[in-house]
């Protein structure tokens, strides 16, 4: 079942009201996926030589100490902002430092994402409680990715929930099923790929992480996925440039997109897309199966 939203700002007027914008297509998109919900935003980013992390904590006292526990293991750290369970931490290194710092000395905590601009936030429970516990609707940027779950193949938590991010400032949600993904994460924990939980969509991100660390485009990662997936999917891949949409070559599951002069958006349905403002002036349509989609400052199809 599931839900999947997307939207790039095309004017800045747009970008404060991004999370409002993607806060209306959840809640349309609520009864597809009632068991957790999720989003990464684009937005802010960090310093020239500096990377920002979001991390995932049930102990809501976690976020002052583990600043201080980068800044001590770092030049810097600051603690940008905190949202319900989660938070965002600048850091002046690497992401990729940072990030295996992090997994090492601090494994109760979850690493959500890792890059210069992508924050995710995803819990457990109804998309609207997700929505008013992490204020959606007030956060401001250029891009974003939606989701909400109906477990299929694994258990109901936020780290099972997506979006999935395994590679900087990529992140992936997804609406379907994959057969072949057991085999396929034993290929890519052999490639040093690290997967965190046994949902089949963090193993497509994953693959697309270990395609584009090979030297693919975001456009040939995708492609490869028509041939090395197995099963049916709707895919929704962010990345700091902006986001791009794939079907399978069978397209099972829903998906419609739609334009304006203000904004690009894809969903599974079109209610979803009926709430942006102009919707009614849109050019709208279903993206064809097998076929690479793409919008932002980097455009790739």
């Amino acid at each position: 079942m599931c839900g999947i939203a997307g939207i790039y700002t095309k004017t800045e007027a747009l970008r404060s009201q991004l999370g409002d914008c993607l806060a209306r297509m959840l809640g349309e998109l609520s009864s597809r996926g009632p068991d957790s919900a999720g989003a990464a935003f684009y937005r802010d980013p960090a310093p020239e030589g500096w990377c920002k992390v979001s991390l995932y904590s049930p102990q809501v006292d976690a976020w002052p100490w583990i600043a201080d526990a980068l800044g001590a293991r770092f030049e810097q750290a600051r603690l940008a902002g905190v949202r319900a369970t989660h938070a965002i931490v600048d850091v002046a290194a690497e992401a990729e430092e940072v990030s295996a710092w992090l997994l090492e000395a601090h494994p109760e905590l979850t690493l959500m994402s890792a890059g210069r601009t992508i924050e995710i936030y995803k819990q457990a429970g109804l998309p609207s409680q997700f929505v008013r516990d992490f204020d959606l609707a007030g956060i401001e940027g250029s891009h974003a990715l939606g989701h909400t779950r109906m477990a299929t193949e694994s258990r109901v938590t936020t780290e099972h929930s997506h979006p999935f991010s395994t590679g900087l400032d990529l992140c992936l949600v997804h609406n379907g099923s994959l057969s072949n993904h057991n085999r396929l994460r034993r290929t890519l924990t052999r490639e040093g790929i690290r997967i965190q939980t046994d949902n089949d969509t963090e193993v497509a991100a994953g693959y697309l992480t270990w395609r584009m660390r090979e030297g693919a485009s975001l456009e040939q990662a995708l492609e490869g996925c028509l041939e090395d997936l197995d099963g049916f999917y709707t895919f929704a891949v962010g990345t700091a440039e902006g986001f791009a949409v794939l079907r399978d070559p069978i397209a099972c599951k829903p998906a419609v997109m739609a334009e304006t002069d203000e904004w690009v958006a894809m969903a599974s349905e079109y209610r979803a897309i009926a709430v942006l403002p102009g919707a009614e002036d849109a050019v709208t349509w279903e993206p064809e199966p097998g076929r690479v989609y793409s919008w932002g400052t980097a455009v790739v199809a």
